[in-house]
């Protein structure tokens, strides 16, 4: 399972979210996008992470943003497609959704957004 690097600064989100490549899920929204050719970055996927007020007081946020991080650490880190930058919205949901649904969750959005890559040696 590799370490997944993170978006960090508001315009990489931004650019993600300019592509208009999104799936939304009952426990999640992602969005995703493929880097320009003549960027300087690593291949590996990155990864960021909201939370709106939508989704609740602070401490509510920042255990959504927990729990998203631990399923795109299992999921994206395993699965996702190479070279692209990847956004997970939290949903108001995604803080009741059982984990197992949010990890289903997830890779039905990787699927739908034709980014799936199925890992060497995947058990599955």
């Amino acid at each position: 399972m590799a370490t997944l690097a993170r978006l960090k600064r508001r315009a990489e989100f931004l650019a993600v979210a300019g592509s208009r490549h999104h799936w939304a899920a009952p426990g999640l929204v992602l969005q995703a996008a493929r880097r320009p050719a003549d960027a300087d970055l690593p291949k590996a996927p990155r990864v960021g992470f909201t939370a709106s007020r939508k989704v609740g007081i602070a401490v509510e946020r920042n255990r959504a943003r927990r729990r998203l991080k631990a399923a795109a650490q299992q999921v994206l880190g395993r699965h996702a497609a190479p070279e692209r930058d990847y956004v997970v919205i939290a949903r108001r949901e995604t803080l009741k959704r059982p984990f197992r649904d949010l990890l289903g969750d997830l890779e039905t959005a990787l699927r739908r957004l034709h980014a799936w890559c199925d890992a060497p040696g995947d058990e599955r």
